[in-house]
């Protein structure tokens, strides 16, 4: 389901994917409050319209403004076991890994995910893009559901 919330203009762009982190120090007595922290934090969104003709406001966080935009909460692909691996079956991740260098790494700690926490698995997308796990895990890449499907 979309919501309409202010975003930087620099974000504002259909596709557009971020993960909200809550509110800065900047935003205290913002007179745009209501309108720009109505995400919830530590989601990851995508945005799916950019507002035609609406206003660039001033903002204290964002150096070029804030514009309204429609967002929706995102799937975020993730590497998990293979035992748990199925479509519309629940999964977590295998846990923190220090290899950044890897090209899965971004799907071992995906942003917008927590360890510990089990996710719905909207798709089985099949092998990791990495050749070997360096830390001998068995790992299969999902598609992790938005948050409210």
């Amino acid at each position: 389901m979309s919501q309409i919330t202010l975003i930087g203009t620099r974000l504002a762009e259909t596709g557009t994917e971020f993960v909200y982190d809550g509110e800065a120090s900047a935003c205290e007595g913002c007179p745009y409050r209501e309108q720009c922290l109505t995400l919830e934090e530590g989601t990851k969104y995508r945005v799916t319209d950019v507002r035609e003709n609406t206003q660039i406001l001033e903002c204290g966080v964002h150096d070029t403004g804030v514009q309204a935009v429609e967002v929706e909460p995102a799937p975020v692909m993730a590497n998990v076991s293979p035992k748990r691996a199925y479509a519309g079956g629940k999964a977590s991740l295998e846990g923190p890994c220090p290899h950044t260098g890897c090209p899965s790494h971004p799907y071992c700690e995906p942003a917008g995910v927590e360890f510990d926490t089990e996710y719905r698995i909207r798709e089985v997308i099949g092998d990791p893009p990495h050749d070997y796990c360096h830390l001998d895990r068995d790992l299969s890449l999902v598609e992790f559901a938005p948050t409210e499907e």
